[in-house]
């Protein structure tokens, strides 16, 4: 018997299949083509990484707008968020109040260590990005030292393999909230790096150039706050040959040295005696630092690099507890001074080698008098120091 079907019920049924299927498309990725100002945009519940896939793809689009909301990983992977060799020239932002985060507590596993993340990075920036991809404006959080090695849903660095010589250990496990790997010279813009936690180093943001200084990662207008790592670098590891920029940064209540070091020789540890700083700089990398203020960290910069620059910068108490190490705490650790200048210091101690120039530089300086935006009140540091972009107010650390 052959069923006819009304014309009112056929037309309900072409709706609702195609309903279904807008949804589908739409659900976890984003429309077909960017919008009519030339963008990618993205809404809570779409996928970030589907936006960049497509945005590589498009020979003229490569703008991604990320709309206010918390976005989180929908699988254990490497990477929440991942850019390579052909997503060059890609600009990631947020529009209104967008958090990255590692954390997905309803797939986790609650026995973990690293609950409740499931990916390695919230970001990842990989071999053969220029500084034409920008980051910018993102709230980047949750990292726990979770770690996977399966390249499932897919590699986020195909060129490793042809690097060279690399230590995996870093690859996988440093850099909890960015990780920048091979030759990758992003910008990183506004973006607060907060709450995050690797084993070994680099909580906030890693960078592992292997040699390849053709460029920096220029990062500017940034916070890096409470972030905690087992050995170096709670807030920036700047592993061997490798080259960053810091501009207007704010550095606070960042944690290194939190375990043992495993990652050192017996018998060699690294900074055995006085630990390591927010940032640390390895022997033969480069670093310029301008305008910055770290306060309430752990140390406040360990440098083992030749002719590296810190100008116009405050360095204030940098004695918060928290880490392990049977010596105290200092403001610069430094080899190679003699590019340190303008900068403000005061702590327990200021100069733990005797290396900077106090000509050049205030090793006695008043208190800076913070406000609530780590704005100094003192008329002495009109000049120095971190200023708040528009849209990034921290909150005060508390000293633990």
């Amino acid at each position: 018997m052959t069923v006819v079907w009304p014309v009112s019920v056929l037309r309900r049924a072409v709706l609702t299949w195609g309903l279904l299927a807008a949804c589908l498309a739409g659900c976890g990725g984003t429309s077909a083509g960017p919008a009519a100002d030339g963008a990618w945009h993205v809404y809570p519940g779409e996928s970030i990484q589907a936006a960049l896939d497509r945005a590589a793809a498009n020979a003229t689009s490569k703008r991604v707008v990320v709309h206010a909301g918390t976005y989180r990983p929908s699988r254990p992977a490497q990477a929440l968020v991942w850019l390579n060799r052909r997503h060059d020239g890609i600009t990631l932002e947020a529009l209104g109040r967008v958090v990255l985060t590692a954390e997905n507590p309803e797939l986790a596993a609650a026995a973990e260590e690293s609950f409740p993340a499931i990916v390695n990075h919230v970001v990842y920036f990989g071999d053969g990005i220029s500084a034409r991809t920008v980051l910018r404006g993102f709230t980047i959080t949750g990292a726990n030292r979770f770690q996977t090695r399966s390249d499932d849903p897919g590699p986020i660095e195909p060129n490793r393999p042809r690097l060279g010589k690399q230590n995996l250990l870093f690859f996988y496990c440093d850099g909890g909230g960015i990780k920048v790997f091979g030759r990758s010279y992003p910008r990183i813009e506004r973006v607060v790096v907060t709450g995050n936690v690797a084993s070994p180093c680099g909580a906030g943001l890693s960078i592992q150039h292997l040699g390849f200084q053709q460029d920096a990662v220029r990062i500017r207008d940034s916070i890096f706050r409470e972030n905690r790592c087992q050995v170096t670098g709670s807030a920036i590891d700047v592993l061997p040959g490798s080259r960053a920029e810091i501009t207007n940064c704010l550095f606070v209540g960042n944690v290194a040295n939190t375990g043992e070091d495993t990652v050192s020789p017996p018998g060699k540890l690294y900074n055995a005696e006085h630990g390591s700083g927010a940032l640390t700089v390895f022997p033969g990398s480069r670093v310029q630092m301008t305008r910055c203020t770290l306060t309430g960290n752990w140390n406040g910069i360990d440098d083992k690099g030749q002719g590296n620059s810190y100008t116009d910068s405050i360095f204030w108490h940098n004695t918060l507890g928290g880490g392990k190490a049977p010596q105290g705490r200092y403001e610069l650790d430094i080899l190679d001074a003699k590019n340190v200048a303008g900068c403000l210091f005061g702590g327990a101690t200021v100069d733990l080698r005797g290396t900077i120039d106090a000509g050049s530089n205030r090793l006695d300086a008043p208190d800076p008098q913070f406000d609530e935006k780590f704005h100094p009140r003192c008329p002495d540091y009109s000049d120095v120091g971190y200023r708040a972009a528009e849209n990034l107010v921290p909150t005060r650390s508390k000293q633990r």
